[in-house]
């Protein structure tokens, strides 16, 4: 069963923003991950926790090692929506303390 895939604002920002190459590459796993975004067993998204800087848990990740990118993303089960929330450079502290941001600011 595939999930709907929706952006926030600032999502859609970061797909803007890639070079052409990159952003297909990202939207193809996006997609792909669309298709099974749970975890294992029954999907193929990897799970967040709460790290030392940022409190993640319940939220997904794509890791793109090649390219070096990073897509978290929320799963709104009700709907069968994914929800990209950032699309960020590898930088593991940045990408998810921007996504905690987001996340703040999409909450209020």
């Amino acid at each position: 069963m595939n999930w709907n895939i929706e952006y926030i604002k600032e999502a859609q920002r970061d797909l803007k923003n890639l070079d052409p190459y990159n952003r297909k590459i990202i939207l193809k796993a996006i997609a792909k991950t669309a298709e099974r975004p749970l975890p294992p067993p029954d999907g193929i998204g990897k799970p967040l926790g709460n790290h030392q800087n940022s409190r993640l848990s319940g939220y997904y990740k794509i890791k793109l090692k090649n390219l070096g990118y990073r897509v978290v993303y929320s799963l709104v089960r009700e709907n069968n929506i994914m929800k990209i929330i950032v699309i960020s450079i590898r930088d593991d502290e940045a990408v998810y303390k921007e996504a905690e941001r987001r996340i703040e600011k999409m909450i209020k």
